[in-house]
């Protein structure tokens, strides 16, 4: 059996005895295809990509051969991108402001197409990162319900520290206060971590597909 196959069957296995929700996004940014095709072969569905360009490139082909696979985009989301964004990614992490929200919302309409999305939050609050800040989010959550946005949960990528479960934990308490069921919180170092704290969604690369070069 192939490596990364290996690899996603064992992660499978250390999620479902924490999180029987937990689903894993393979992260399959700057990896060729032929790379991520054993994954695809092995019937794995949820891939993430961080740009639009690249995704296009490496996925519209085999998204219409397979339509059963899921694209997730985890990356900064351009207004100036959203057109290509439409239907190839069946979910976008990084809704964080309102002009990219009423673009999401006219773009949806002429492509007869609706995404699943995600609010990123900035849970560190830190100033190099992007994501609603939490003394903003409550205003933004009240105006993006005025969108007609399939809005499915929150997504946040905690600041670089030994433990993050104490982010995660911050993130469960946001979502309590939304109409939300997901989180799309925990990468390769702290997913089992994200997991026991109801993770339904962890973005998972280099443990799956090795390290990039």
């Amino acid at each position: 059996m192939h490596k990364i196959v290996n690899n996603l069957i064992l992660i499978n296995k250390e999620l479902s005895a924490i999180n029987s929700d937990t689903k894993i996004i393979a992260v399959s940014k700057t990896f060729p295809i032929e790379h991520i095709q054993p994954a695809i072969d092995y019937g794995h569905l949820h891939f993430g990509e961080n740009k639009v360009q690249e995704a296009l490139e490496k996925w519209t082909e085999i998204k219409e051969k397979n339509k059963s696979i899921k694209l997730h985009l985890i990356g900064k989301l351009q207004t100036n991108k959203v057109k290509f964004c439409l239907p190839l990614f069946d979910f976008i992490h990084s809704l964080d402001n309102i002009k990219l929200a009423d673009k999401i919302a006219n773009e949806q309409v002429k492509k007869n197409f609706k995404p699943k999305l995600f609010i990123q939050v900035n849970i560190g609050d830190e100033d190099q990162k992007n994501g609603i800040v939490l003394s903003q989010f409550e205003s933004f959550y009240k105006k993006i319900e005025n969108f007609e946005l399939d809005i499915v949960g929150l997504m946040c990528i905690p600041p670089f520290v030994d433990d993050t479960e104490i982010y995660f934990k911050k993130m469960i308490e946001i979502l309590k206060k939304t109409n939300f069921k997901e989180l799309s919180m925990g990468m390769s170092n702290d997913y089992l971590s994200a997991a026991k704290n109801s993770a339904t969604y962890v973005r998972i690369g280099s443990k799956i597909f090795g390290e990039r070069s």
